[in-house]
């Protein structure tokens, strides 16, 4: 098979990482990929959300499947577009179309398919520009702190929680009156804050059938001790700890099965990967949100814990045998840390010469946000390419034994700028005592 991998972030360098591995595999093509990804197959630098250029570079290398890394193109209906054409309706693309990728390219619609599904979720209100004045009333029947969401797509940056009246009622009138995040902001979803520690739950389904790939936790904050901006994430850790398997059962039960019935009863024809986003409150799963595609740094640890063909899985989801497929999880933990450029989330700068990749032992490095420079010598250099740009991931027969190899390897690689938290996993540990 000839596989096209759309993106160009750690989740589409451990996609390659693992996909090149398949007996199943002939060549790999990666759009636009980045530094980390080019050893595993070519990289064609076209956007993915520039879908004729998509649709030349499917015929022009006979591509036989396409992997839809980042959500942008599902959201904008890439899948659709595939089964639209003769030439291309035919190939199997992971991901789901338009109307079901609609689970996060919209934080309302994805609310009201959780309550007319009756899937546990905190309590919501949506507002717009015009009702901005009920959304300012309506923060004073809450109790701090506060979450807000941007109703449509912002890199991972659209939630803000607030933790007095004043900032909440400031930030809700800079989405709404000011768009904050442009249009993803003309709607925002006011929710009850749960108080709980958070994980996220990766399913894959063609449809019908669906597995349940390992858990996984990861840090969204920029600061140590979960204090700061939002980001894409800091760093990931699999399997969760408190996610026994009573959990993931409960999480079975009340969330992933009333969402794939809740699909199939509203017409929507769901192929690729849903990423459940929860609380665990006490115990009892609350759903946070729906990602339609895996988690960025999650992929970095879930994925190299499937011992299994991985592509193997894909040909089930793209022809409907899903329920046909087994696959095996790697026992031991898998830990990523990120290293980010300075500054980030807020303003960084790129094209900084990355040093000490060659002295990672026991490791893999996963780039995030790398690019190849040939510099006037020919020699080729890697270089910081976004404001996330290295996920490093270990394994471990402990999380502590995995978290001191990444951890050994951040201060490995070097470049001006870099940050790293070195607290990650550290809100795990009473769960092993």
């Amino acid at each position: 098979m000839n596989i096209l991998i759309l993106g160009s972030g750690g989740r589409e360098h451990a996609f390659a990482w693992k996909l090149s591995q398949s007996s199943k595999c002939n060549n790999l093509y990666i759009a636009p990929g980045n530094a980390g990804t080019s050893p595993f197959g070519t990289n064609i630098n076209i956007s993915p959300t520039d879908f004729p250029s998509v649709k030349t570079i499917v015929l022009q290398h006979q591509i036989t499947m396409v992997v839809v890394g980042p959500e942008d193109p599902l959201v904008k209906g890439i899948h659709d577009f595939f089964l639209a054409d003769e030439e291309l309706k035919h190939i199997p693309v992971i991901g789901p179309q338009k109307d079901g990728a609609q689970l996060e390219g919209s934080k309302d619609f994805s609310k009201q398919f959780m309550f007319r599904h009756k899937i546990p979720t905190a309590q919501y209100q949506t507002f717009t520009k015009e009702t901005l004045a009920e959304g300012l009333l309506f923060l004073e029947t809450l109790s701090p702190p506060y979450v807000l969401k941007a109703d449509g797509l912002a890199a991972g940056k659209g939630v803000i929680i607030p933790t007095t009246l004043s900032d909440a009622r400031q930030e809700l009138s800079e989405m709404l009156a000011n768009a904050k995040f442009g249009n993803a902001s003309a709607k925002v979803v006011i929710e009850e804050f749960l108080q709980g520690i958070e994980l996220s739950v990766f399913v894959l389904t063609d449809g019908n059938s669906y597995k349940i790939l390992p858990a996984a936790k990861d840090y969204k904050r920029i600061g140590e001790n979960d204090m700061g901006l939002n980001t894409g994430g800091m760093g990931a850790i699999s399997p969760v700890p408190f996610a026994d398997e009573a959990f993931i059962k409960k999480v079975e039960d009340r969330v992933i099965i009333p969402t794939i019935n809740g699909l199939k009863q509203e017409g929507i024809v769901y192929k690729g990967f849903i990423f459940i986003g929860l609380m665990n409150v006490n115990g009892e799963p609350q759903v946070i949100e729906y990602n339609v595609r895996m988690g960025d740094p999650e992929t970095e640890v879930v994925i190299p814990r499937i011992k299994s063909d991985l592509l193997d899985l894909f040909i089930g989801v793209g022809n409907g045998t899903l329920n046909e497929k087994t696959f095996e999880v790697d026992s031991r933990f898998a830990t990523t840390v990120m290293l980010v450029s300075g500054g980030y989330p807020e303003e960084y700068e790129k094209g900084k010469v990355i040093t000490g990749l060659d002295k990672v032992e026991g490791s893999i490095a996963f780039h995030a946000g790398t690019a190849a420079l040939q510099s006037a010598n020919s020699q080729t250099q890697t270089i910081t390419n976004g404001g996330r740009v290295i996920a490093i991931t270990s394994y471990g027969d402990t999380m502590d034994e995995a978290l001191t190899k990444s951890f050994a390897n951040a201060e490995r690689i070097n470049y001006e700028g870099k940050y790293y938290r070195k607290d990650i996993g550290k809100d795990l540990k009473k769960y092993f005592s």
